[in-house]
């Protein structure tokens, strides 16, 4: 989908600003979010470097001579829908110009290590009293309290450390990370989540707050039901590959030309998908029968349908599947992806104008989030750093 800047309609958060002093990927996640709803969001920045993320390539966005600018495609990711302000603030002339901007805005989130902006001023105790209806939002590793406060909060780190790399991999292989930051993603939809009922908050009361969000707690909280089936059992779920502690079979399978999603949800789309590999005698097979059963003779089962499944092509299996309402699929790769109908169905790809003097447009995946009132708006691309310094103080305070 190509965007037309002019003329875009208010988003829900239309009126609201947001000072981000976060950088790298969970508060950026966060405040791109609320400047896609219509939020105003200054992004404060370390002039002539920015946000860690700009360095992060390749690939970086291309002028129109074909080379590398200072934007990496990481950067892209995460800060659209933001200004740019470059300023300094472990200077006492930039700490005090954030400070005189902070009244000017509604929420503030930033993401230094636990008291790094207190020697600022900038810390939630240094603002209260002048500021009692600012939210704000701090994101760390692992929040402003407990034994592990102080340790940095690498995305990696905590994936370790919350649980989730142990239940991923290949059961015979080491344990694994998931592909993207999705620790520091989470933390910030939750952050989201949390500026939004603060705001409900504020509306009723007049009161702001401090919101504390750690990495680890939100992915520890993402366990779902990897974690309550530990709590409730005491057993810890193994690496399981891409199969489903709970469902049988619920996992990738291999075919003839390729790689298949087969997902049996329940007992009568199993005696469906049977059939379909004419072999309706496993579904009354009293060990295959029901899902419970399937779990206990889970390895039987799948070596069975392993040899079965391997005589077909992917595309056919799932046409198949498809037909007799069994879930499945196949596995995309990102070209196939981004090219699918689906996808330009949904308008989750955005071509922005203008990110750099020398390149005309960027391509950013969209905001899924489909309203029937007040539809997401793309105003404005991942800026330069300090693109919009004079701009913005200029608005503040004036000439």
């Amino acid at each position: 989908m190509s965007v037309n800047q002019e003329g875009l309609n208010p988003g829900p958060l239309s009126g609201l600003r947001v000072l981000d002093l976060s950088r790298i990927l969970a508060g950026p996640t966060c405040t791109q979010l609320l400047g896609d709803l219509g939020a105003d969001v200054v992004k404060i920045e370390k002039p002539g470097l920015g946000d860690d993320t700009r360095a992060w390539g390749p690939p970086y966005v291309k002028g129109i001579d074909g080379k590398p600018t200072a934007e990496s495609a990481y950067y892209l990711c995460a800060n659209r829908n933001k200004r740019s302000v470059a300023i300094n603030i472990t200077t006492d002339e930039g700490s005090d110009i954030v400070r005189k901007m902070v009244p000017h805005f509604d929420i503030l989130v930033e993401n230094f290590k636990v008291g790094g902006l207190a020697k600022y001023g900038l810390d939630y105790q240094s603002l209260l009293d002048a500021h009692p209806s600012l939210i704000y939002c701090s994101i760390t590793g692992f929040g402003q309290t407990g034994p592990n406060a102080k340790k940095p909060g690498y995305d990696l780190l905590v994936q370790g450390f919350g649980g989730i790399m142990s239940l991923t991999g290949d059961p015979d292989g080491e344990p694994m990370k998931v592909g993207v930051g999705i620790a520091d993603v989470m933390c910030g939809l939750y952050a989201s989540t949390a500026i939004l009922a603060a705001l409900r908050h504020r509306d009723k009361t007049g009161q702001g707050q401090h919101i504390d969000l750690a990495l680890a707690d939100t992915q520890i909280a993402w366990l779902v039901n990897a974690g309550t089936n530990y709590l409730t059992s005491r057993d810890p779920q193994p690496r399981l590959g891409n199969q489903h502690p709970n469902i049988v079979p619920y996992q990738v399978f291999a075919t003839q030309d390729g790689y298949v999603i087969i997902a049996v949800g329940n007992d009568a789309q199993f005696k469906r998908f049977c059939n379909i590999l004419s072999r309706s005698d496993l579904a009354t097979d009293d060990r295959f029968a029901k899902n419970v059963d399937r779990i206990t003779f889970r390895e039987t089962l799948i070596a069975i349908l392993s040899k079965e499944i391997v005589k077909h092509r992917k595309d056919w299996l799932v046409t198949e599947m498809e037909a007799a309402e069994v879930p499945g699929g196949l596995i995309n790769n990102l070209p196939e992806v981004f090219a699918s109908d689906q996808v330009a169905a949904r308008d989750m790809i955005v071509s922005m104008d203008n990110i750099h003097a020398q390149t005309g447009y960027v391509d950013l995946i969209g905001n899924p989030i489909k309203f029937s009132q007040t539809p997401i708006t793309y105003r404005q691309a991942p800026p330069t750093c300090g693109e919009h310094t004079q701009e913005i103080l200029t608005e503040l305070f004036g000439s």
